[in-house]
């Protein structure tokens, strides 16, 4: 039997493929989808609910596009912060409260572990494209619509 050492790219490239395996997983993991309404926009948000769903959130995702983004929801009011680690794209995320009332939003740069927070209690946080929000005049006390907050988004 003779037996040769693999060539160094197989060696390399299994390497890559099974540390980037836990990665593609998150990156391919189908959540459940609503539709919300900021005045005419309408937004199609992916819905994290779970623990794990919200920490994982956008990470290694490549892009974000037009009125897509990730609704996170947490089991009560409380206190809400998020960070960028692992995130490839600019975001900027409204901090929303149980009416859907947005109490701030913030700027978020890519791959920083930067706390971006709310500044009250809230029970939404939702992640768009960076400048969304500023781009279409959307503000604090602004108040989305849709079946997470208790009304109906136009269809």
């Amino acid at each position: 039997m003779n037996l040769r050492p693999a060539p160094v790219w197989r060696v390399v490239l299994t390497v890559m493929l099974t540390a980037a395996a836990p990665f593609s997983q998150a990156q391919l993991a189908v959540l459940p989808q609503t539709t919300l309404q900021a005045g005419m926009q309408l937004i199609q948000a992916e819905v994290a609910s779970t623990s794990e769903e919200r920490e994982t959130g956008l990470m290694f995702r490549r892009e974000l596009s037009g009125n897509h983004g990730m609704l996170f929801v947490f089991e009560d009011d409380r206190p809400v912060c998020m960070w960028m680690k692992n995130t490839l794209i600019p975001l900027t995320v409204a901090f929303i409260d149980d009416h859907g009332t947005i109490a701030n939003t913030a700027d978020m740069q890519p791959q920083t572990l930067d706390s971006h927070c709310a500044v009250q209690n809230v029970r939404f946080a939702l992640e768009m494209p960076f400048g969304w929000f500023a781009k279409r005049g959307i503000k604090p006390g602004f108040t989305l619509r849709g079946a997470p907050f208790g009304s109906a988004a136009a269809k």
